[in-house]
């Protein structure tokens, strides 16, 4: 797809395997905020396989779980939405009481001014690349 910002852009890879990749997406209000590609362009998660459902399932729940151990958020928002990107992919965001929409999704209405503890998460960022790798077993 020439058009589909996924297919084109591959932002920083964490860890890149032949089906989907890791990626940390570039928000300065959200360090630690992942997103998880299928390489290959579908559109829907019954485009994939059971068993690639399964996979690509599972990559979701590991970094999940290496942001809440790293991040140590209020909250984890998960987000397959691709109504403007119609092409597979999760979001993983670390969410905090103290973050600029909360309680109001991500993409909502801003809520405060930064936190003063951004600059604390943002520093994190490194330990928390190291543990993605370690679950996925790509070090």
């Amino acid at each position: 797809m020439n058009n589909c910002e996924l297919c084109k852009h591959q932002g920083d890879v964490i860890v890149s395997t032949p089906q989907w990749r890791v990626v940390l997406v570039d928000d300065a209000h959200y360090p630690g905020f992942c997103r998880i590609i299928w390489n290959v362009h579908v559109k829907e998660m019954t485009d994939l396989s059971v068993d690639e459902r399964t996979s690509f399932m599972s990559v979701v729940w590991q970094v999940e779980s290496a942001i809440r151990e790293i991040m140590k958020p209020h909250k984890i928002n998960l987000a397959s939405l691709g109504n403007v990107t119609p092409h597979l992919h999760w979001h993983v965001i670390p969410r905090f009481k103290d973050d600029v929409h909360f309680p109001n999704p991500v993409w909502g209405q801003v809520e405060r001014s930064i936190s003063a503890s951004l600059q604390q998460r943002q520093a994190l960022i490194l330990t928390l690349k190291a543990a993605i790798q370690a679950r996925l077993g790509h070090q």
